[in-house]
C-alpha cells in the first residue's frame, strides 16, 4: 500500500462528486476504501476554498490521513510543510499527486477548478525540491486543460513540475 502525497486545493475523498461514484473529485476516496492507500502514511497538502460541505476536510481525517490547509501551509512556509510530509511518509513507497490547482490562479490558470489563495510557482519548487529522500513509485501532475491556456503558462508550470519530479528521481540515485 501507498503513503501518497497529495497536493491539491480540494480533498477528493468524497464518495461521489456531481451524482458520480467516479469522478476528478472522488479518487482518493475509492483508492482507499479499495485499500490501495495506507491512510496512516497519506497526507493531504493546500486545501482551501469553497467547500462542498461542512465535513470536506474532516473526511480524510476521519478516514486516517494528515490534512494540511493551504492557510496553514502559507503559514508553516514550505520548509516546514515538507518536513511534515516527508514524517508523515517516513519509509513508505510514495505516490506524489500533484494538481495544478495547487498553484494560485494567477501563475496556473488553466484548470477546470481554479481557486485563488493558492502558492506561487517558488514555493511549489521549493516544496517539491525539499522532498528528496523519499520512497517513490510514482508521480502525476493533473487537471491542466491546455485549451484554457491563452499563454501556456499553465502548461509552462506543469512542465516544470514533471521536471522537479524528475530531479528528485535523479537526485534518489
Amino acid at each position: 500500500r501507498l503513503g501518497p502525497a497529495h497536493v491539491d486545493a480540494r480533498t477528493d475523498t468524497r464518495d461521489e462528486a456531481y451524482g458520480e461514484q467516479v469522478t476528478h473529485g472522488t479518487p482518493i476516496y475509492h483508492a482507499l476504501k479499495e485499500g490501495l492507500i495506507e491512510p496512516s502514511r497519506s497526507i493531504q497538502v493546500g486545501l482551501r476554498g469553497p467547500v462542498y460541505s461542512e465535513r470536506d476536510y474532516e473526511i480524510p481525517r476521519e478516514l486516517g490521513m494528515e490534512v494540511i490547509t493551504a492557510v496553514d501551509a502559507h503559514e508553516l512556509g514550505m520548509a516546514a510543510v515538507a518536513e511534515r510530509i516527508a514524517d508523515r511518509v517516513g519509509d513508505a513507497k510514495v505516490f506524489l499527486s500533484f494538481d495544478i490547482d495547487f498553484i494560485d490562479p494567477a501563475y496556473a490558470p488553466a484548470t477546470g477548478t481554479p481557486e485563488s489563495g493558492g502558492f506561487t510557482t517558488w514555493e511549489a519548487q521549493s516544496l517539491l525540491r525539499r522532498l528528496d529522500g523519499l520512497r517513490y513509485v510514482g508521480f502525476d501532475v493533473v487537471e491542466v486543460i491546455p485549451a484554457y491556456d491563452v499563454a501556456d503558462n499553465t502548461s509552462f508550470v506543469a512542465a516544470n513540475v514533471v521536471y522537479e519530479f524528475l530531479a528528485l528521481l535523479a537526485r534518489a540515485r
